[in-house]
């Protein structure tokens, strides 16, 4: 049977009873010292019971708050993924031999700072320099074609340069996040090369948000993993990220094993649905639930079924009837597809 914390009012008048009974008396002026020690008495209980309440919900992970939470995770060896920054190619249009030394800054719009990896000198009219986000996080995302401007004049160089994609960068882990990762280590302990430890492996490194696993895909002895990095701009992850989890699974893997990470191929799911009412509060609510969905049940190889789809779309708050018309059928994903929210087409 659980247990019911008693409320203030309630605990003040248990320290009440309990007074006038002990002391043989009836009643108690509201001023008397009778009622002024049951009223002391019981808020110190009360704090107390808010103590032992608060203490109930450190004792186990799947309730505790940050503090004990991240202690819990320091005891599995599950410790918080820490914030990483953004790195990529930026061009600079350059005269012939100009120089761009180290810590270069150059900014973005949005004033996210970047600064050049190392020394550069141009040979011929534009420069390639490996550049990093000043601060760790997933604002330090870029896509390709993006300008940055640089703070600083620079002799024979131009103060605007052409990103290519910049990516990497990851914000600090969040609790439910880290909290899921601990329920899973513990739930699913290692065993030695499981299809479970590849996929927590995955998850282990920064900005990697899902990961799926495809034992003897490429033939025996072999072990396919894809994954998908949702907070950046795209959840298909480009070359470096890949080879960042091939290289922390690789350092993790039995010897035996041979594996291959790759990025799934996105697979962009267009809807065609008629709503009533039709507003764009209800639009927007249907939106939200169909991305919720497509993140939840779009994994590759799964079957994404007309049924739960329609169901996403009366779960949103104040849609009360709908026509899907499109798809007209369940989605068979392949094992490299990851489907995704594509245009929804408002009847």
């Amino acid at each position: 049977m659980p247990f019911n914390r008693p409320a203030l009012s309630e605990q003040i008048d248990r320290s009440r009873n309990d007074l006038l009974s002990r002391l043989g008396v009836d009643e108690s002026l509201r001023r008397a010292d009778k009622e002024a020690y049951a009223r002391v008495i019981g808020g110190e209980v009360h704090g107390l019971y808010g103590f032992m309440d608060y203490i109930s919900r450190q004792i186990i992970p799947d309730s505790a708050d940050t503090d004990h939470l991240e202690r819990w995770a320091g005891v599995w060896g599950v410790p918080r993924l820490q914030a990483a920054a953004a790195t990529g190619v930026v061009t600079f249009t350059t005269t012939d031999g100009a120089f761009i030394p180290q810590g270069t800054v150059i900014k973005s719009v949005d004033s996210v700072d970047y600064e050049t990896a190392a020394d550069v000198t141009a040979v011929g009219l534009t420069a390639d320099a490996n550049i990093v986000a000043v601060t760790s996080g997933a604002a330090g995302n870029r896509t390709a074609g993006q300008s940055l401007t640089l703070i600083s004049p620079i002799s024979g160089v131009q103060a605007i340069a052409i990103a290519g994609e910049l990516s990497g960068g990851a914000d600090i882990e969040d609790d439910d996040s880290l909290r899921a990762r601990l329920l899973t280590r513990i739930q699913q302990p290692p065993h030695g090369g499981s299809a479970s430890d590849y996929e927590v492996w995955a998850l282990e490194v920064p900005g990697v948000t899902r990961a799926w696993v495809f034992p003897a895909e490429m033939g025996l002895g072999t072990v396919t993993v894809r994954f998908a990095r949702d907070d950046d701009a795209s959840p298909i992850p480009d070359a470096g990220e890949v080879t960042a989890v091939q290289d922390y699974v690789n350092a993790r893997r039995p010897v035996t094993a041979q594996v291959y990470v790759v990025a799934p191929v996105l697979h962009s799911v267009d809807l065609t649905i008629d709503i009533t009412p039709d507003t764009t509060p209800i639009r927007d609510a249907i939106t939200a639930e169909l991305e919720d969905f497509f993140r939840r049940e779009g994994a590759p190889g799964s079957t994404i079924y007309l049924s739960r789809i329609r169901e996403a779309i009366s779960s949103a708050q104040g849609e009360f009837n709908h026509d899907l018309t499109v798809p007209a059928a369940d989605i068979v994903l392949g094992a490299t597809e990851l489907a995704q929210l594509g245009t929804i087409t408002w009847l």
